[in-house]
């Protein structure tokens, strides 16, 4: 497959340049048709085939299985959430918390990896430390220091406001020297770049399918060390989430491993779309994503000129610019057939660029502005 073989598939594309993928990804018509078709699936044929919860059950399995292969995890590690920020809030509401525990933080978040945090220091008396992101970097001292008497620390794989692309492993290593936690939120990295969870080695890692994956909204994955997970308790759990259950006592046996924060029943199909979406992007390969995505934004960035904001060297697909307005710029934007979004906490305008957009979508919007 070529990026001009994806961008040919993808429907979206035909009336609008599209440079938002850092929000939302548009489907190729492949990964809905597969989801399409597994709702048929379900609907028509299982009740009296399989049967419907085996159906659901092989659907889901093969699911965990794509993803634990895409992201060099174990499936039993893996959880199918239905974004990042269920995975994210599921392990937050796992953790039992004792008043003064503390939760570190960066200033480039997501709400995701912030409001969790908020909640529990309202309830439970949680104390959050905030370590500052300069020029996408961050100071291991600053951090070591944060982290030194820390229960857990939250750290974006790419930075959504500029791109920057974090070292997990480094930052994961520091954390864990200091008896600290970690958990990830790698949605703007599946799909942008290959990810191994097993190297990050961090304790917890959500992201969803719905951005660089192009996959159907709703689907999420949360990998979880399994020694980690044992320690953990579900605040919401049921038959999925179980390992064994006696149906006359209703004694019951967690799964050990990250199955165990899955919880009931939930259609197939969204599901069946982002095993469809992994294949996509494993047929096009990360090395053509990254080639191109680096040759455009190198485009972009050079058109910016002194408005660029984020790194002037190939980190991601994500370029943040100033603009007197990035309200009504972002906006005068999308009504011109240009798909980009402004950026609250850095009061900027970011383009994300993915490998089906092409060198006339950034003379476009370059022209625009």
């Amino acid at each position: 497959m070529t990026p001009e073989d994806l961008r040919a598939d993808i429907p979206a594309l035909d009336d609008v340049i599209y440079l938002n993928t850092g929000s939302s990804g548009p489907s190729p018509r492949r990964v809905v048709e597969a989801a399409q078709s597994a709702f048929a699936y379900h609907a028509y044929e299982a009740p009296t085939d399989e049967g419907t919860y085996p159906a659901m059950f092989q659907a889901l399995d093969d699911t965990r299985r794509a993803v634990a292969d895409h992201v060099g995890a174990t499936p039993e590690d893996v959880a199918l959430t239905q974004s990042t920020t269920d995975g994210i809030a599921r392990v937050a509401a796992a953790i039992e918390w004792e008043p003064g525990d503390v939760v570190v933080r960066t200033d480039q978040e997501h709400a995701a990896g912030i409001l969790p945090w908020e909640h529990l220091r309202e309830r439970s008396g949680v104390e959050i430390r905030v370590v500052e992101v300069r020029d996408g970097r961050i100071d291991p001292d600053e951090f070591a220091e944060a982290v030194a008497d820390a229960r857990l620390a939250v750290f974006s794989s790419l930075c959504w406001t500029t791109g920057a692309r974090l070292p997990v492993a480094e930052l994961t290593e520091i954390a864990h020297a200091s008896g600290a936690r970690v958990l990830v939120d790698a949605v703007q990295s599946v799909g942008q770049h290959p990810v191994d969870v097993e190297a990050w080695n961090a304790d917890a890692v959500a992201a969803a399918g719905h951005k660089w994956l192009l996959a159907p909204t709703g689907t999420g994955f949360l990998h979880v060390d399994p020694e980690f997970a044992r320690s953990l308790h579900p605040a919401q759990f049921g038959y999925r989430s179980l390992a064994d259950l006696d149906e006359g006592t209703h004694e019951y046996e967690l799964h050990p491993d990250a199955r165990r924060f899955e919880v009931a029943t939930v259609s197939p199909a969204p599901y069946a779309g982002l095993r469809e979406a992994l294949a996509v992007v494993e047929e096009l390969g990360y090395d053509t994503v990254t080639d191109r995505v680096e040759r455009l934004t190198d485009r972009l960035k050079a058109g910016l000129g002194d408005r660029l904001v984020s790194g002037r060297e190939y980190e991601s697909g994500l370029v943040a610019f100033e603009a007197d307005d990035p309200i009504a710029t972002a906006k005068r934007l999308v009504d011109e057939g240009i798909r980009v979004r402004d950026i609250p906490p850095s009061g900027t305008v970011r383009a994300s660029v993915h490998a089906f957009n092409s060198a006339e979508d950034i003379d476009a919007l370059l022209d625009a502005l």
